[in-house]
């Protein structure tokens, strides 16, 4: 095929393809940005340089985008005010209008991260004082890994438990985030079932993420500590993303030691806290809600709570450890679902 006749079939594809080649955008106007890329486009017959146009004028709004930005900008609710002061209620993309959520009181429901099926009472008989004997080198590694984690904390925020936990959970709702979404990776490859540990982890960081929110209730971090926050989440997941792709068992280990500290520094936190050195004020909303609490429930009780979910958190972890290490997989053994 001659470079001319090449050249003309070249003129002639994007002469038909036109100002869509580069271009998801629909333009009206005759003399608008579709004339010049269809005129440069037909003069040189490749776009050639004039890449860089043709992506320029792909952002440009169409009529249907200016459209869309005059209509009423909706609220975090069901329904919304238009400009003349009506009410515009916005159903789901299917056309059927969501159901109203109540709480058993017949009261409406106030929050949209849960909904009143997903709360729960939490098992404050769990023993706090359980501590998994570090027997095998591997154990001792995961316990000295997490030893020479806290005392850093600990000299950094000494005895403001508050500041305190809301770090601990924006690092403690990273395992099961990432173990998660390891397993289910690895369910999609295998064509296998997880034996419910995808759930479970996912409850689990799901759960760590609802300690700090209702913690946020309470008190708010300093920029320095949000800062530190931001550094210290970034090395944390990568780090354990490695270690749990390297060695699960390790990871959970590591985990299960991590929550063991999580429930000796909520203890320091309750017996301060009886101690009358920080305020016992009364319990949040979200945090009544969650775990069904009475509505006289105090600080104190929030934190009862919280400890033995970090308790729970422990055991379930241990026990994945555990079922590794005696050379089974996790889906050989059902996961502990069913107490969040």
């Amino acid at each position: 095929m001659s470079r001319r006749a090449a050249a003309q079939i070249s003129k002639l594809l994007v002469g038909q393809t036109g100002r869509r080649l580069f271009s998801t955008t629909t333009f009206t106007s005759a003399n608008g940005a579709s004339k010049i890329l269809g005129a440069k486009f037909m003069n040189y017959g490749a776009p050639r340089a004039y890449v860089l146009e043709a992506r320029y004028w792909s952002t440009v709004a169409s009529e249907s985008a200016r459209e869309e930005k005059s209509a009423p900008k909706l609220g975090s609710g069901h329904e919304n005010e238009d400009d003349r002061g009506g009410k515009v209620v916005v159903s789901s993309y299917w056309g059927v209008a969501p159901p109203k959520v109540t709480k058993e009181d017949g009261s409406p429901w106030r929050w949209n991260c849960f909904r009143p099926w997903e709360t729960y009472e939490a098992d404050t008989s769990i023993d706090v004082k359980k501590h998994h004997e570090t027997k095998t080198f591997m154990d001792k590694f995961a316990y000295w890994t997490v030893q020479g984690l806290k005392y850093p904390t600990y000299l950094f925020f000494q005895r403001r438990h508050m500041c305190h936990a809301m770090l601990l959970e924006t690092v403690a709702a990273v395992p099961g985030m990432v173990g998660g979404m390891l397993l289910h990776c690895k369910s999609l490859r295998r064509f296998e079932h997880s034996g419910g540990w995808i759930k479970a982890l996912l409850e689990e960081a799901e759960n760590e993420r609802m300690h700090l929110m209702t913690f946020l209730e309470l008190s708010q971090p300093e920029w320095y500590e949000r800062a530190l926050v931001f550094a210290v989440q970034g090395v944390f997941f990568n780090a354990y993303f490695l270690a749990y792709v390297l060695s699960p068992k390790l990871a959970h280990r590591i985990v299960g030691y991590l929550e063991e500290e999580a429930v000796n520094s909520y203890t320091e936190f309750l017996i301060d806290l009886e101690k009358g050195l920080v305020e016992n004020r009364p319990a949040p909303a979200i945090a009544i809600d969650y775990w069904r609490l009475p509505p006289n429930s105090t600080l104190k009780d929030v934190v009862t709570v919280i400890r033995a979910d970090e308790a729970h958190h422990r055991d379930l972890n241990h026990f994945a450890s555990d079922i590794q290490c005696q050379g089974h997989e996790l889906k050989e053994y059902p996961a502990p679902l069913g107490y969040h």
